[in-house]
């Protein structure tokens, strides 16, 4: 696998400042009217979960973010509890037996990404970025690309072409080449490609299919 860059080179922020702030503005935008907007798909899947699983709704786990920085990711949980009692992170798969009654609904309608809105308008992420990940891979990613850390210059997205094209990360060479696709969104960014990026992201969900 061929980097886009050498190993020691550094990827400069392809948006200006102006344009970094433009995109702020429309994160916050977006993350409150998405909130109230969509508060009745909220409840009914609240209620849905409380019904069908009776366990706790909302599922926070740490990610590394902006700068470098851990934070909590808030989705609606789809997988059973205390399925990490054993310390070691678990991959969503398919025909896993760790996943509740409505997640894999939840998965595939990518509904489970929706209490994001909660961490693009706290500041923890934007609607358009590389996807956050845990340490525990972070760690076993930079064993094969340094350049990871690259990624933290900006902040963590909901969505990214990565994510689009590359699909559930489950394995080493597909984190891979997410990183090289979010690496290129850092050195190319524009608030034209974000836009780009959540139609696409857009249709996807409309037209059912899964990535």
């Amino acid at each position: 696998m061929t980097p886009l860059t050498a190993p020691n080179e550094h990827i400069a922020d392809g948006m200006s400042a102006a344009e970094r702030a433009v995109k702020r503005a429309f994160d916050l935008t977006a993350a409150a009217v998405g909130l109230i907007v969509l508060s009745p798909a909220f409840l009914v899947i609240i209620a849905l979960m409380k019904f069908l699983d009776h366990g706790s709704v909302i599922y926070r786990q740490e990610r590394i973010g902006y700068k470098g920085k851990p934070f909590y990711i808030m989705k609606f949980r789809t997988m059973i509890k205390d399925c990490e009692d054993d310390g070691v992170p678990k991959l969503f798969t398919e025909n896993a037996d760790n996943v509740t009654p409505i997640g894999h609904f939840l998965r595939d309608h990518h509904l489970d990404e929706l209490p994001q809105l909660i961490n693009i308008l706290v500041g923890d992420m934007s609607l358009v970025g590389p996807r956050p990940e845990r340490k525990y891979f972070i760690d076993q990613i930079m064993e094969h690309d340094p350049r990871y850390e690259e990624l933290y210059q900006v902040r963590p997205g909901a969505t990214s072409m990565a994510t689009i094209y590359n699909g559930y990360t489950d394995t080493m060479e597909k984190m891979l080449i997410r990183l090289r696709m979010d690496l290129d969104y850092v050195e190319h960014r524009s608030l034209w490609l974000d836009i780009k990026i959540m139609v696409l992201t857009a249709k996807r969900i409309v037209l059912g299919k899964k990535f």
